[in-house]
This record gives C-alpha cells, sequence and structure tokens, in this order.
C-alpha cells in the first residue's frame, strides 16, 4: 500500500486489510466484485448491486503494490463481470451440440477472459498514474476505465455489450444518454458508484466523499424525470404497426416439415383480424431470417406474403442471394414488400457477427486450419447505415438484429422517424442475452429520440417510445402478434448530433473542474 493514501489515517485500517490479503483472496474479491455489478443488468436488473462491486474493485487497485497488480486486479474483475453478464453465449453451442457443443468453452471462458484485457490495460494504466492520494486515484481510474470500455466498443469491431451504465435502463437516469449517450453514461456511473470509497478520504471516516455522490446521483435521477412526459404520445395519423412473432426453436427452425410449419405460422399471423380499436396495420414486421427461401427467387411465395398482408406492407427478414462473378454473394437482409406485391426497397445488414456471419481474417485462418471454428460460408456486409423510404411511410432506419447494440452507428443523413429491428434470439436461450438485448435496444430510442419496433422470433417483440418505455410487447417463448400504433418523434437529441464527442466534452470538463479544485488548494 502506497504511504501516501493513508498511512496514520483513523480509515487506515481498511486499507490495510485490504492490502494484507492474499494473493488467490484479492483475486477471489475481485472476481466476486466484477460478478456483483453484473447483478444490475437484466434479469436480475439491480443497479445498487454497483455501489457494493465498484467500491471494492477501487479499493482492490489503491492497494495494489504495482502496475501488475492492478491489471491482474482490473483482469479479474472484469472476467467477473463478463463470465456472468455472457454466459448466455453458451447456448448458441447447444443448438447443434454434436458440431459445435465442444467449442462452448471458447464463448463462455475464452471471450470474456479476452475481454478481461481491455481492463487489464486500463488498470495497470491508472495504478501507473496514481501519484496523489485516494481521490486523485479514484477520479484517474475512472477515466482510464471508461476509456477501456469505449475501445470495447470499437477494437476488432466492437463489441459494447453490457456497458456498466446500462444498469439505470429502467430508471430516470438513463435519460442523460440523450445528452452525452452511453459512454458517457457509463462514467457518470463509475463516478457516483465509486463515491462510497471516498468515505476513507482523511483522518476519519468522512460523509464528503458519499455526499458527493448521492448528490450528483440525486441530480441525474431528478434531471432524467424531468425529460420524461407524463405519458406516450401518438401522431393523429401514426402508423398501425403489426409485429409477428412465429417462436420458431433455433434447432427445429430449418429442419424440413418444421421451417413450413414456422412460415405458415407467421402467415397465419399476418392476415388476423385487426385490433378494432386501431384498425387494419399499415406495416407488418417478421423477424430475421423468418423464411426458409430467398423473396427474390420466388415470386409466388412473396405474393402469398402479400395477400396474407391484405393492404399492408411487409418488412421481412430474410436472406439475400445473388450471383456474381466472384461467387455467390448472401446478405442478411430486410426485404420489403409492397401491398401490390412486389419488392420494396431492401436494407442488408452491413456490422456482422465476427465468427457467426463472417470469418474474421479467413486467409489466416484457412491457412491454421482454424476455419472450423466458424461459419461454413461467409456472408457480404451491406454497404452502410441507411434510412428507407417506403411509401407513406415515415422514413425508417433499419437495424438487424446484432447491430441495434452500436449506438454511434444508428444516426445517418436522413434522421429516421422510427427504427426496425427484425432479431432473432432464439440462438441465446429465453434468460439473459434476450433481455439484455432488448434492454440495449430501448437506450437506442433514448440516446436518438426515436422509437423503435421489434421483431423477434423468440421473442421479445415490443414498441417501444422515444424515452425507452414499452408501448406493447409479446413475452418469451410465445407464438403471438400484437398490433400498435407508432409513437412519436421527439425533436433532436444532442448525442444524435454530435454523437460520443458529448461524453468526451463531459470528461474533459469534469477532468478540468477537478484540476482547477487542486489549483485552488481543495485538496483531500
Amino acid at each position: 500500500m502506497s504511504a501516501s493514501l493513508q498511512s496514520g489515517s483513523a480509515t487506515s485500517a481498511v486499507f490495510h486489510w485490504f492490502a494484507g490479503r492474499g494473493w488467490w483472496a484479492r483475486s477471489g474479491m475481485a472476481v466476486l466484485a466484477g460478478g456483483l455489478m453484473t447483478a444490475g443488468h437484466p434479469p436480475v436488473g439491480l443497479p445498487w448491486a454497483l455501489f457494493l462491486g465498484v467500491p471494492v474493485i477501487v479499493l482492490l487497485v489503491a492497494t495494489a503494490e504495482t502496475g501488475r497488480a492492478a491489471a491482474w486486479i482490473g483482469w479479474a474483475a472484469a472476467f467477473g463481470y463478463f463470465v456472468t453478464g455472457l454466459h448466455w453465449i453458451g447456448h448458441a453451442f447447444v443448438v447443434d451440440a454434436d458440431r459445435f457443443g465442444w467449442l462452448m468453452p471458447l464463448g463462455v471462458i475464452a471471450f470474456p477472459a479476452g475481454l478481461g484485457l481491455f481492463w487489464a490495460a486500463a488498470f495497470w494504466l491508472a495504478r501507473r498514474l496514481w501519484r496523489r492520494g485516494l481521490v486523485d486515484g479514484t477520479v484517474v481510474l475512472i477515466l482510464v476505465w471508461t476509456a477501456a470500455e469505449y475501445a470495447r466498443g470499437h477494437v476488432l469491431t466492437g463489441f459494447p455489450w453490457g456497458l456498466p451504465g446500462y444498469v439505470w435502463v429502467d430508471t430516470p437516469p438513463m435519460q442523460m444518454a440523450a445528452w452525452v449517450g452511453p459512454w458517457g453514461v457509463t462514467f457518470l456511473t463509475l463516478l457516483v458508484t465509486a463515491s462510497p470509497v471516498l468515505a476513507f478520504v482523511g483522518r476519519r471516516v468522512s460523509v464528503l466523499g458519499p455526499a458527493f455522490g448521492l448528490l450528483l446521483g440525486a441530480s441525474l435521477w431528478i434531471t432524467g424525470s424531468a425529460q420524461i412526459p407524463d405519458r406516450i404520445e401518438f401522431a393523429p395519423d401514426a402508423p398501425v404497426i403489426r409485429l409477428v412473432q412465429p417462436n420458431a426453436p433455433q434447432a427445429l427452425k430449418w429442419q424440413p416439415g418444421y421451417r413450413e410449419q414456422f412460415y405458415e405460422r407467421a402467415l397465419e399471423a399476418t392476415a388476423a383480424e385487426p385490433d378494432p380499436a386501431l384498425g387494419p396495420p399499415d406495416v407488418i414486421i417478421w423477424p430475421e431470417a423468418s423464411v426458409y427461401f430467398v423473396p427474390a427467387a420466388n415470386p409466388d411465395e412473396v405474393r402469398r406474403i402479400a395477400d396474407a398482408a391484405n393492404g399492408a406492407t411487409v418488412f421481412l427478414g430474410a436472406l439475400h442471394g445473388e450471383q456474381t462473378s466472384t461467387g455467390p454473394r448472401w446478405n442478411n437482409s430486410m426485404v420489403t414488400i409492397l401491398p401490390d406485391g412486389r419488392l420494396g426497397p431492401r436494407y442488408d445488414k452491413y456490422h456482422l457477427v465476427p465468427f457467426g456471419e463472417y470469418m474474421p481474417m479467413k486467409p489466416v485462418m484457412d491457412a491454421l486450419g482454424l476455419s472450423q471454428f466458424g461459419v461454413q460460408g461467409d456472408m457480404e456486409a451491406g454497404s452502410g447505415p441507411e434510412t428507407l423510404t417506403i411509401g407513406d411511410l415515415p422514413p425508417v432506419r433499419p437495424l438487424v438484429c446484432y447491430e441495434a447494440i452500436f449506438p454511434g452507428e444508428i444516426a445517418t443523413d436522413l434522421r429516421p422517424a422510427w427504427m426496425v429491428q427484425p432479431t432473432n434470439d432464439a440462438w441465446f436461450g429465453s434468460g439473459a442475452g434476450p433481455l439484455q438485448h432488448y434492454a440495449q435496444a430501448r437506450i437506442r430510442t433514448i440516446e436518438q429520440g426515436v422509437p423503435i419496433v421489434r421483431a423477434a422470433n423468440t421473442g421479445i417483440s415490443a414498441v417501444v417510445d422515444a424515452y425507452g418505455r414499452e408501448v406493447v410487447s409479446a413475452p418469451l417463448n410465445n407464438f403471438s402478434y400484437i398490433d400498435a400504433e407508432l409513437p412519436v418523434v421527439r425533436a433532436e437529441t444532442i448525442y444524435s448530433r454530435f454523437g460520443d464527442w458529448t461524453a468526451l466534452f463531459l470528461i474533459a470538463l469534469s477532468w478540468l473542474t477537478y484540476v482547477l479544485a487542486r489549483f485552488i488548494g481543495r485538496r483531500y
């Protein structure tokens, strides 16, 4: 333990206790603290768990003797966080267990271990920069911790799943994402939840640090609450949306006999009587990869779908295939079917899932004989983010499944009036995976000020307003369809206009405030 931290103070017993634990005990505490942070996310949904997990992690770093020891604490905490938060990935390997079951340790152990390297690097740097007291070190740690989460969301195509700031999805503080985005909310979350540690500043236990955290947290809560209208709003001419949830288990989805059954089930839901209070739907949305055929090559089936829709436009998740000079080209697409049975505009998913929809560094993987770790055939990425205009419908931004987790890739030149997410979460069971995916889709609405309509094969299908509030939803693992009006779009948010620069400004302003406070003599 650094003598500059707490030597001789009344609160030094806490630091001596943490510093006096052995390697295994400290490692175990880091893993448990990281796992405790996971309880803030669905399905548990207790954001207050971070007030226990984060302070323990900060104290472990504060009492680390070297940068290497701090890096190990960071890795262990991250491993606890990701191995518990991403355990649902293992379900994908048992869908076809005979072929892929042996790969499960890569998803549930190796992947969280790899993600832990981001926290390890950040904690190493924080400890190297930790030159003064506890306040200095805590501020530095939170800054580099936020930077590590930003890097995780961008490096190697990025994986910004389960950011610490997402724990507020069901509470008013999440509304701050409209101003500072998910990275800014993550920074504020770590700052607030680390504040209990600051009780150990000075020679006696102090309430000033925790009081600062309480004041900041209360301010975020009050500010967020003030942004939310009393009721969900709809335009007088709002289109009526129907979401089709066929509930096709992934293990049976493409099996002959079953695939036709699930297709007929979706047609049945499409043709069902409308809600008398709403009238006939204007657009009907099917989930990702809803059909076993290529729509462009099967005009008769396209006509069947259009007839079932009875005048509504259909958004259909489907594979699209074309023969090119270099061979077949496959896209994971959202195809539109117009009321007259013609195919309308098509959106091709452009942010593909590594190892699931394409093989990263394929020539290298082939040369090493590692192609069996991923898909058998690569899909092609689309041209990029796009807002579609289809008939009289408001401009819509499609997000096919995985794309909804990337906050910085939503905005387009033409601002949409709504987002649509056809998805298939059947790969990931009925627990944390689908619930977390749905929560992140809701957060996109807050950031952009744009409602989202989500059609999921096994659920959760839902209509969500521009403040992240659920209008209507279909539960997991149920065959159903739901009708709802499209909520109104909000005025352009600060985050939708300036993107991640808003978080950078917040962090820079916080750092400047801290430096100025020290400069005028407020030493802790």
